[in-house]
């Protein structure tokens, strides 16, 4: 038994604001299911999360320190039964700036 080739399009998102990337998947869900493709998601991720501790004054007082966070929101969404006009309302859709898209076929 070979495997059987899938007609799926996998979109991941990266963004530092969680409410910018979920709108930008609405928009994505809304186009695509206007063409009559099946879409599977959002699928959230673990949002990655880095702290950066920095010393206030580098001279005096080092126990004084500030923490600075920063937090990457990813969402996958997978879309199924593809046609020519899903594939071109992809390459037609503007995303905000902040949001990175990656398109797998």
């Amino acid at each position: 038994m070979g495997k059987r080739q899938e007609n799926r399009i996998r979109i991941k998102l990266k963004s530092f604001d969680h409410i910018l990337i979920d709108k930008s998947v609405n928009d994505i869900i809304r186009n695509v299911k206007m063409t009559g493709a099946v879409v599977k998601g959002p699928i959230p991720l673990p949002t990655k999360r880095t702290v950066y501790t920095v010393i206030r004054s580098p001279h005096i007082d080092k126990h004084s320190r500030e923490q600075f966070e920063l937090k990457i929101h990813k969402r996958i969404i997978d879309i199924y039964e593809i046609t020519q006009q899903t594939i071109e309302q992809l390459r037609k859709i503007e995303l905000p700036a902040g949001v990175d898209i990656k398109i797998e076929y």
